[in-house]
């Protein structure tokens, strides 16, 4: 789909897996908001890159300074001749090339209250904090939402003020909490007994909000709330009759004047307190010596420590170490530490400007000063961390100059060239990872770029469309650092490119990285990096939740075994007669589609290309199937609708009536019991109507028509087609399951060119297979009273589509890089490593040291030792 002249019109098509996420609305939201971030480091060059893609009204990005050479450590659109340049006005038209609907603009004046007014969300990044203060409070009061984000060295802070009457619409991209009623109680307080699809407790929290829906013969309990959960598995209902739950929250927040003083510290860890402190020490330290700190003065670092202990009358809450670490590294600029910052601040934009999940509640810190060399083993100086008018001054500042060099040496995989893929790819090039002598990046992918790819794959423009990811990517990267040495490989690793990737290509390997969605092939490569001993990085999303594995070898458990991450099935019989949720109808629809148009069609190639096919198989009722198939294929669209008629009569009515045969509505399974109980849903056969045959019927009949390759009619043509069929169709009239085959020739003589169409479902917008998926789950579900789905919730299930987002790619990309600081220091503390988990609609960061692993690593045989 193309961007459409209406407004309000989202396209559909570029921003397909960000709908997954948030939603039309609140995407018709975004598209009505105009931004402006102030500061364009790697830090602000983040956030702009991020809330481009997501598709803002307008983003203007703001900067009064040049370009440093520090700036090249983490800003991505800024290369050597820029140095000296203003950095809005070197980075805006890159900037504008990530979405051709988000004009961006530059600007390099004074930010007044007038320019301001304009804006409905304001973001700062390396700024005084006069300021801040100063912005902050005209923000506070005309109610723009304002947003601080910093990063300094291996350090981080966010603050959100989104003001003190902002409406949250959807607080949680949290899937709910689902139970089934199994008894409702008589009395006051009523009490409502529920247990999930498995038999357990209900899995409600106390304070939770509950709607029940779907209750027969008490219809005055559904869209009502119990009061709260009074133990496993009941709820005690109240007076709570006729009280709905709260569509949204309320959100009241301080401006930054207020909040410095009483901070609300989002609670990662107990270090939060003492960044707070170090961050407002640092401010007067920069008002006072008119630079930032030098990389390992001690001096200072003592004066950085005692300013902050000037804040605080609460000393023994100040870690000492942690500020004095701080105030070496803080004249820093480190690419993943701004990829980190800058998704989760993206988030909080696209929070304010839609009203999708709860903001911050105002304060985040976070640090990885663990990324540090290991007590012993390096001494960084303050000659080794001096600047070098190099693009890298910025990371040699936090890590030294013979780090740098190490970097530059190392030989690394990344598996993937997709989302995940290019953040790491950039990242890499920032921080100059294969950029010397003897170092490399070989990074593959066979996919070709879509355009559902561009609001998410930083690499990619719309002009690059049908080229190969990896070459694409690797081009980009060179663009990005030209020493960078990248080779790029159109193949996926598997058992089956092991010539390509064997024993010469990974002992020759550092590491590897995975950016991968298949989890299978994530194990195979987990299972390589095993048998060559090599470390592991890998990363996944879904959605606004993200996370980070290290592996290393004969330090951290390895990622899985196959049958671990295999991912559960829901049982055939659920599936076929026992359905409760609309996931079960979409998948029961799912395998309908590959049973009427895929599999049988095969079989019939197979027949006509090989006679023997069946004989061999030794199935007289598949031979008879087949040559029957042959026979009787519709041939027109009257043809098509008796099908699709008759298919409709034996699947939502006589099957149901012979289910009820078997299980009455009053059948119990034992005395007392009633097998109609639970997630058990007894259904209801539903009766053809002639006169209405406008949906879900003739959208079953129209999309079997369509997928047949009946082109050329209408909608209105299949409606009346139907009306004049539907009365008349008997049982006998045309066999559904003999046309089920749908042969596209004539009976004949077997041929190869008479084969039938073997469909595999895609779920593109203009070939029919998604309506054919929603039509016929949306009738099973009616059949056994669920909710039904709309178009494109039947099409991210049917599709099995992973809803994506830049920012949280952005995010775990960064968080990734911190863990590749690690491996290339060869850090041998398992305590130094961190696995990650993260949340961005929460936010929630969760990090967490890996656990040891259970067996001895084994070697390949015929592997040569690692040199």
């Amino acid at each position: 789909m193309r961007r459409s002249e209406s407004p309000g019109e989202i396209d559909e098509g570029l921003y397909s897996r960000q709908l997954y996420v948030l939603g039309h609305e609140a995407m018709r939201r975004l598209a009505k908001t105009a931004v402006l971030v102030s500061g364009m480091k790697g830090l602000g060059v983040e956030i702009a890159k991020n809330i481009i893609l997501a598709g803002v009204k307008s983003v203007t990005v703001h900067d009064p300074g040049n370009t440093q050479w520090s700036d090249l450590s983490s800003q991505f659109f800024l290369s050597e001749s820029d140095v000296g340049r203003n950095r809005a006005m070197a980075s805006q038209q890159h900037l504008a090339e990530l979405n051709s609907y988000v004009p961006v603009t530059a600007y390099t004046m004074e930010l007044s209250e007038s320019f301001l007014a304009a804006f409905q969300v304001v973001v700062l990044s390396n700024s005084p904090l006069e300021e801040q203060l100063r912005i902050s409070d005209i923000c506070h009061g005309r109610s723009i939402c304002f947003i601080l984000a910093d990063t300094k060295g291996l350090a981080g802070q966010l603050f959100c003020d989104f003001g003190e009457n902002f409406v949250v619409d959807e607080p949680s991209e949290a899937e709910p909490v689902c139970a089934y009623v199994q008894h409702i109680s008589q009395g006051m307080p009523g009490v409502v007994t529920c247990r999930d699809g498995q038999g357990h407790g209900h899995g409600f929290a106390d304070g939770d909000f509950v709607d029940i829906l779907g209750v027969e013969g008490m219809s005055q309990l559904n869209g009502c709330k119990p009061g709260h959960p009074c133990s496993g598995v009941s709820m005690e209902m109240g007076d709570s009759l006729g009280s709905t739950t709260p569509d949204s929250d309320l959100c009241l927040q301080e401006p930054l004047r207020a909040s410095l003083a009483k901070p609300k510290i989002k609670a990662m860890d107990d270090r939060g307190h003492s960044l707070h402190l170090a961050f407002r020490a640092l401010h007067t330290f920069t008002a006072e010596m008119g630079r930032l700190p030098r990389p390992r003065v001690q001096a200072d670092a003592e004066r950085l420590l005692e300013l902050a202990r000037g804040l605080t009358t609460h000393q023994e809450l100040l870690d000492e170490r942690l500020v004095r670490t701080f105030a070496h590294v803080s004249a820093g600029e480190l690419s993943p530490m701004a990829a980190l910052l800058g998704g989760l601040a993206a988030q909080e934009v696209l929070k304010a400007a839609s009203g999708k999940f709860l903001p911050l509640a105002q304060w985040l810190y976070f640090d990885a000063l663990e990324c540090l060399p290991e007590q012993g083993t390096t001494l960084l100086t303050e000659e080794s961390c001096a600047p070098r008018d190099s693009r890298y001054d910025g990371q040699i500042a936090v890590f030294g100059a013979d780090f740098q060099e190490r970097l530059g040496r190392q030989k690394y995989l990344v598996v993937g060239a997709g989302a995940i893929g290019c953040e790491l790819l950039k990242n890499f090039a920032m921080i100059g990872l294969a950029a010397g002598e003897g170092g490399s990046v070989t990074v593959t992918d066979m996919d070709t770029i879509e355009r559902s790819n561009l609001s998410r794959q930083l690499l990619f423009r719309l002009r690059d469309v049908g080229k190969l990811k990896s070459e694409t990517a690797a081009a980009a990267v060179r663009r990005m650092n030209p020493m960078t040495r990248v080779t790029a490989q159109p193949h996926h690793v598997g058992p089956d490119t092991e010539t390509l990737y064997g024993d010469d290509f990974f002992m020759a390997l550092d590491g590897v990285t995975n950016a991968l969605d298949s989890m299978q092939s994530r194990a195979y490569v987990d299972s390589l990096c095993i048998r060559y001993l090599k470390p592991l990085l890998d990363s996944g999303t879904e959605g606004t939740k993200g996370h980070v594995q290290v592996i290393v070898p004969h330090l951290t458990q390895p990622f899985g075994s196959p049958l671990d991450l295999t991912e559960s099935a829901v049982p055939l019989c659920t599936l076929r007669h026992f359905p409760s949720t609309i996931e079960h109808t979409l998948q029961w629809a799912r395998d309908e589609f590959d049973g009427l148009f895929k599999v049988p069609a095969e079989n019939v190639n197979k027949f006509l290309e090989d006679p023997a096919f069946l004989e061999v198989q030794r199935t007289t009722q598949d031979l008879e199937w087949v040559r029957s198939s042959l026979q009787e294929k519709p041939r027109s669209w009257p043809d098509c609708v008796r099908w699709a008629r008759q298919r409709w009569e034996s699947l939502y009515r006589h099957t149901i009536l012979n289910l009820l045969h078997a299980f009455p509505p009053g059948h119990e399974t034992s005395p007392g019991v009633p097998f109609w109980a639970g997630p058990k849903r007894c259904p209801r056969p539903l009766e053809f109507d002639c006169n209405n045959v406008s949906g879900d019927h003739v959208g079953r009949a129209g999309a079997g028509m369509a997928t047949w390759g009946q082109a050329g009619a209408t909608g209105r043509e299949v409606a009346g087609v139907a009306r004049q069929l539907a009365v008349r169709v008997t049982q006998n009239r045309v066999s559904y399951q003999r046309c089920a085959g749908h042969p596209q020739c004539p009976p004949t003589s077997p041929s190869s060119h008479h084969a039938s169409l073997a469909l595999t479902f895609q779920d593109d917008d203009s070939n029919g297979h998604v309506d054919f998926i929603m039509a016929a789950s949306n009738l099973r579900a009616a059949n056994y009273g669920i909710a039904p789905a709309d178009w494109h919730k039947s099409k991210r299930v049917a599709g099995r589509i992973v809803p994506a987002i830049a920012t949280t790619t952005a995010a775990v990309a960064g968080l990734a890089c911190l863990e590749l600081y690690k491996l290339v220091w060869g850090h041998q503390n398992l305590g130094s490593y961190c696995n990650s988990f993260l949340q961005l609609a929460e936010p929630l960061l969760a990090r967490f040291h890996p656990l040891s692993p259970l067996a001895t690593y084994k070697v390949r045989p015929h592997a040569r030792p690692c040199q």
